[in-house]
């Protein structure tokens, strides 16, 4: 399939790492070649057995004659099966080829661009991948073989006769017109069911995982109706789109064959008159519909391969717009040392900065608070700190390297990181804390629950640690799911923990073991970094940070920004635990 048009470097960077991963099958290509040159030449059986007998056995009477070329044909017509089957398992394991090279670095991609906003790519790159593996493994790609020899059994027609030549150059060129016309008149009607039928899907998988707040809130209702309201216009797109798919289609089907009767017809007004024989009309009748059948088939996969199409574009540019990761010098285990020079972060999809030239530093051993009203950037932060989102200025460092010296799964190896949302994924509660590992490491499962204060929460489920779990928690409620993914977030020693908003959802118990965690990390010559609003998550910290529409205020030991900051720090400390500090 050929690239679309490129309109940039990078985006031509994209469809060149996708013609790469085509040509890794180029030998396969070319045998499918070589079988289709075969099977093409083979598809002559047909019509020269015709001639045969009707010209020749029908004329001697020859029964043997008729048995031998009856058994030719047998072996022929085996062998061009053969060699199709054979093509058409080779097309197979070339897509999956395709897929499969292309997984890793698309998977990649979409997490890449998926902090994009509404970035239509991040959301269906695995989706156009499968797309363009489909095509590659089907027959419509397995006519674009086939759709050579067209010319070559139109011409064979011609030889025959120059009438039948003329009728069957002149359907194949009516064919060839409906098929662009089919491409021109399809094409806004496919895309606008795709993108209604996606938004449809969006909707439908917004409104599960919100089933909770819909069916407590009484929105059944209005979320069906919301949501039947994009599923009719994406009905009614696909139904226009199948409707002109389907009328050229149809239009195809039956010209080709009133076409082919139309040869019949017109090689019996040669028959009579003398100038073929009667082999000859039926020959040509064949012939025509051999000729013709790659663009009937092209006609009717149109759909398909106008999805491909666009999987195919969209691939190109998000692979473009994600350049792949360099591989970097792989750095020793760095010290808690995170330090942040002039930091500028302007979200992806927004102009405005939501962090203004921020400088801080954490050394080992400390707990650092980051506390301000909504809104003022300790997300951001948060999101900026572990690499997920990349400053517009300023640089991060980690023990003196920048962060984008770190491979991105290095740096998270290092980091701990507890969002403001927690998301459990499909599977057991091991494999959760185990950040996803196909096999987890049960001491460090363990360990990290047990700092997390998590064990006999997970023990005393009827699975334990085999429990599973959904992408909403399941039967875990919102606190449970915050401390199990607390120990995710401690899991496998991190230097660096960073925790948004950590004890939203914790009883008295959970807030202890957050403290207890914290106390532990700081002994070990480990850093934390917490986005608080409450008083209670800053107790264990050393310093704090203050950060207001997005600008530094203050920063320093927390005793000293609390007393320049907080009129009431007094109290503010008392509620906390710490009035007896001076």
């Amino acid at each position: 399939m050929p690239p679309p048009n490129r309109t940039s470097g990078s985006v031509h960077d994209g469809f060149a790492e996708l013609v790469a991963a085509r040509r890794q099958s180029r030998a396969l290509f070319w045998t499918v070649g070589l079988f289709s040159f075969f099977a093409n030449l083979l598809m002559l059986t047909g019509p020269l057995y015709m001639l045969q007998v009707y010209d020749r056995v029908l004329g001697s009477q020859s029964e043997e004659t008729l048995v031998a070329l009856s058994l030719l044909v047998a072996f022929l017509y085996g062998t061009m099966g053969i060699l199709d089957y054979a093509r058409g398992r080779i097309m197979a394991r070339v897509g999956a080829r395709f897929q499969a090279a292309l997984d890793r670095r698309v998977f990649e991609a979409m997490l890449k661009r998926s902090a994009v906003a509404n970035d239509p790519a991040a959301q269906t790159g695995l989706t156009d991948l499968e797309s363009v593996q489909r095509i590659l493994a089907a027959p419509a790609f397995m006519a674009l073989f086939d759709l050579p020899w067209t010319p070559f059994f139109l011409f064979g027609i011609s030889l025959f006769h120059p009438w039948l030549g003329i009728l069957a150059v002149s359907g194949g060129t009516l064919l060839v017109l409906i098929t662009v016309l089919n491409q021109i008149f399809s094409r806004q009607p496919v895309q606008q069911a795709n993108i209604s039928s996606h938004r449809a899907g969006l909707m439908a998988e917004e409104i599960r995982h919100e089933a909770e707040t819909i069916q407590s809130m009484g929105m059944r209702g209005a979320a069906f109706d919301r949501w039947n309201h994009t599923r009719d216009e994406s009905l009614v797109e696909s139904v226009l789109a199948n409707d002109v798919g389907g009328s050229f289609s149809s239009l195809t089907k039956t010209l080709r064959m009133f076409l082919q009767s139309a040869m019949l017809g017109l090689g019996a007004y040669l028959v009579l008159q003398g100038e073929v024989t009667a082999g000859v009309m039926i020959a040509g009748s064949i012939l025509l519909g051999r000729a013709l059948a790659p663009i009937e088939q092209l006609v009717g996969h149109w759909p398909q391969i106008q999805r491909a199409r666009r999987g195919w574009q969209q691939l190109g540019e998000l692979l473009g717009k994600a350049p792949p990761d360099q591989p970097r010098t792989a750095l020793p285990k760095p010290a808690a040392r995170l330090e942040a020079h002039a930091l500028t972060v302007v979200p992806p999809g927004d102009t405005r900065a939501k962090l203004k030239t921020v400088s801080f530093k954490v050394d080992p051993g400390i707990a650092l608070g980051v506390i301000g009203p909504s809104g003022s950037g300790k997300t951001t932060l948060a999101r900026t700190l572990t690499g997920f989102w990349k400053p517009a200025g300023g640089t991060v460092r980690l023990d003196g390297a920048a962060l984008d010296q770190y491979a991105p799964d290095v740096l998270g190896q290092h980091m701990g990181y507890l969002p403001q949302r927690v998301q459990l994924f499909d599977g057991t509660i091991a494999e959760n804390i185990a950040r996803m590992v196909t096999v987890p490491d049960s001491e460090k499962v363990v360990a990290a629950a047990k700092m997390a204060a998590a064990h006999d929460l997970i023990v005393s489920l009827p699975e334990g640690y085999d429990t599973r779990v959904t992408a909403g928690g399941g039967r875990l409620s919102g606190g449970q799911m915050q401390r199990v993914a607390l120990a995710r977030a401690l899991y496998d020693d991190p230097v660096i923990l960073i925790l948004d908003e950590p004890n939203s959802n914790l009883d008295n118990e959970g807030s202890m073991a957050l403290n207890n965690a914290i106390k532990a990390m700081k002994a070990a010559g480990k850093s934390v970094l917490i986005m608080a609003h409450r008083p209670s998550a800053i107790q264990e910290c050393d310093m704090l940070l203050v950060l207001d529409d997005g600008h530094r205020t203050a920063f320093g030991p927390k005793e000293q920004v609390l007393r320049e900051m907080v009129t009431n720090h007094q109290e503010l400390m008392k509620s906390s635990g710490m009035g007896g500090m001076k």
